[in-house]
């Protein structure tokens, strides 16, 4: 049995802290949790107001990585390889406009899922972000749709 009681924080590798935490606050709304210089590494946290769960924007390289890993990684961020983050929107339309307009780089204009409205960009530094408007499907309706549809 595990004590487990809530997911808290998820690493986003970053290339620029600084400039992670400007994408992030201005364009995505979240807000900062914590700025602490542990001497070693910059500990930035950041997330969505209201919610616990926060995001580490987290320098590629630090204490975890060695010179030639951390060259890796950087190279498998910038390729988006890393996976991504999934956000929800309460108006995924004017979310998209807001962006658009902003600048931020789209991967994907929004389009109509079995499961709602979603769209795709990418932070500055190649992370995948997709940005959704749940609908009220359940899952066992999402399923017929996509089986119904023959996407597979």
């Amino acid at each position: 049995m595990t004590h487990i009681t809530s997911l808290h924080i998820r690493s986003v590798p970053v290339l620029d802290q600084d400039e992670a935490l400007d994408f992030y606050t201005r364009h995505l709304g979240f807000e900062v949790r914590d700025d602490i210089d542990l001497g070693f590494m910059r500990w930035l946290t950041i997330g969505v107001p209201g919610q616990d769960t926060s995001l580490l924007l987290e320098l590629v390289g630090g204490p975890q990585h060695d010179e030639a890993t951390a060259a890796q990684v950087r190279e498998l961020v910038t390729k988006g390889a890393l996976g991504g983050l999934f956000l929800t929107s309460s108006d995924v339309h004017a979310t998209y406009a807001a962006l658009v307009e902003a600048g931020v780089e789209v991967t994907q204009e929004p389009v109509e899922q079995p499961y709602g409205t979603d769209f795709g960009i990418r932070d500055p530094f190649g992370n995948h972000i997709r940005v959704s408007q749940p609908n009220t499907a359940t899952p066992a309706e999402v399923q017929d749709a996509y089986d119904a549809s023959g996407a597979r």
